[in-house]
């Protein structure tokens, strides 16, 4: 009797405490809460940077030479004792997608985690770093009058598709460990600043990455619960549930997903610089080389990277995010030798633009992390924290350049006195450019231009000379009725010292375009 109900009482016991088993064994998702020694804790926040920074150095020197294929394996990707050291002197501009995370750290460590989207904005705009895409735009905007909130928006930010929040969240997610909806509210203050729709997708999915990094040893969930921030309907998420189940299909070689990730998902349809090219940066492709990688790299930290970069397109930033996911997974401390070894000459390094070394972003992680444990309602203690559950919430459905196919570009390569005129055809165009001084000697102003559609004046935009001033594109006008317009991009007023550089300018239709592009 006595035996039978002990095990009667053990079966329970097991019935009971089964889920928490199987989440100890393989890392399935938990609702429980996360008890972890604060060492554990410091080491996941370690491993995070750390695989990051590793990531980009050793894609360096391949970043957006293979466009549209990947680099084979013959190929030696070259890395060396100092690999990390030497990059961060010869070329601070490779660690942009660390140095923009480190702006808004920096933010958050002055102000504490409830720091106002106008402080983060304030700091962001002013920075003297070297910015592209994405990130330019928004810093334009926000230096030329455009709301914090919007100037991520598609409307207001041509480049809103783009890798560019994406590959600076990774701090979202380290200093939120295990906690999504801290993850959401921080993303909503940084990302809306540079991006929208499948461009802000791409951060808020990166940053749930980091975060579930923490609570997940398997990648297959990490993903999936990640993927549950993204709304289904979007093209992100289509995008990278495609890769779940081309891996669930063929396990073995990563090449067959990537060609299936090409067939399918390689069109850009919003960065100006990218449509009718090779090369792309749209954030959903990039996220796909990243997830795919995770899933062939198996939890190996070299292969992970070097499927990553193998994959091409922005094969610095790519590695440097799967590494910092894989990193967090597995902490500083199981990076292999290779690779953790030369990163520990550059620890103490500062980042360009920044006054944080790895070192310093390690303690400062740390102090954030704990805060926003204690905010979410969990404990810390000498050893110890504790981080309560929180269910991962999806964010609304947005859609950026809805109802518009790119059609053609037109080629210009042609300076002009004063303005450029021209009729298209289409519901959208951007008409790519900038402002050329003509007279070495004349003082670096902005010069005011107009954007005139149909004899109306649409808009007014300052441009400058001072590349971190800049605006990316001259002008730009989307949702227009599809038809015939004729359209003037002129200066508000005639300079000796100034004109106007036209480069190209890219219609959008709101039809897709015919199969057969060609007809008798």
């Amino acid at each position: 009797m006595i035996k039978s109900t002990v095990f009667l009482f053990l079966n329970l016991l097991m019935f009971c405490y089964a889920p928490l088993l199987i989440y100890a064994q393989n890392g399935s998702k938990s609702s429980a809460a996360l008890t972890l020694k604060k060492v554990v804790l410091e080491d996941k926040i370690k491993g995070g940077w750390a695989g990051q920074t590793i990531g980009v150095t050793y894609g360096w020197p391949t970043e957006f030479l293979y466009q549209g294929t990947y680099i084979q394996d013959y190929e030696r990707i070259p890395w060396e004792a100092d690999y990390v050291n030497r990059a961060m002197h010869e070329f601070p501009g490779l660690f942009d997608d660390i140095y923009v995370d480190l702006t808004f750290l920096e933010v958050f460590h002055r102000l504490g985690l409830d720091a106002p989207i106008d402080s983060l904005a304030q700091t962001f705009a002013q920075k003297e770093f070297e910015l592209w895409h994405a990130n330019q735009a928004a810093r334009y905007n926000l230096n030329n009058g455009i709301a914090a909130e919007k100037a991520g928006h598609w409307l207001n930010n041509p480049h809103a598709d783009d890798i560019d929040f994406q590959i600076e969240a990774d701090f979202a997610g380290l200093i939120n460990p295990a906690l999504p909806q801290a993850v959401n509210a921080i993303s909503e203050k940084t990302g809306r600043l540079i991006a929208s729709g499948d461009g802000y997708y791409g951060g808020l999915f990166v940053a749930h990455l980091y975060a579930q990094a923490f609570r997940s040893d398997d990648i297959e969930s990490v993903i999936r619960e990640a993927l549950q921030a993204i709304p289904p309907q979007s093209k992100f998420y289509q995008c990278i549930q495609d890769v779940v189940s081309w891996h669930a299909k063929k396990p073995k070689d990563w090449k067959e997903t990537w060609w299936e990730i090409q067939k399918k998902w390689a069109e850009d349809h919003g960065c100006p610089n990218f449509v009718f090219h090779p090369l792309n940066i749209d954030a959903k492709l990039n996220a796909a080389y990243v997830v795919m990688a995770l899933l062939y790299g198996d939890g190996d930290f070299f292969r992970t990277m070097d499927i990553a970069t193998r994959a091409g397109q922005d094969s610095d930033c790519n590695p440097a995010t799967a590494c910092g996911v894989l990193g967090t997974m597995i902490g500083y401390s199981r990076i292999p030798q290779t690779w953790i070894d030369p990163l520990k000459k550059a620890e103490q390094v500062p980042f360009s633009y920044s006054k944080y070394s790895l070192q310093d972003v390690y303690r400062v992680n740390m102090d954030l992390a704990l805060a926003s444990i204690l905010k979410a309602g969990g404990t810390v203690k000498k050893d110890q924290v504790t981080i309560p559950f929180q269910e991962t919430i999806q964010a609304p459905f947005e859609a950026n350049f809805a109802g518009h196919h790119p059609k053609e570009r037109v080629k210009i390569a042609k300076a002009f006195p004063n303005a450029y005129s021209f009729d298209f055809e289409g519901c959208g165009l951007v008409i790519s450019g900038h402002l050329v001084k003509v007279n070495a000697a004349a003082i670096d102003q902005p010069m005011q231009v107009g954007l005139y559609i149909d004899g109306q004046l649409i808009e007014t935009a300052n441009l400058y000379t001072n590349a971190n001033m800049r605006r990316p594109e001259l002008c730009w006008r989307y949702q227009l009725a599809d038809k015939k317009h004729q359209v003037e991009v002129k200066l508000m007023r005639e300079s000796a010292d100034y004109q106007l550089y036209v480069t190209d300018y890219l219609v959008y239709s709101s039809t897709p375009p015919s199969t057969n592009h060609y007809h008798d």
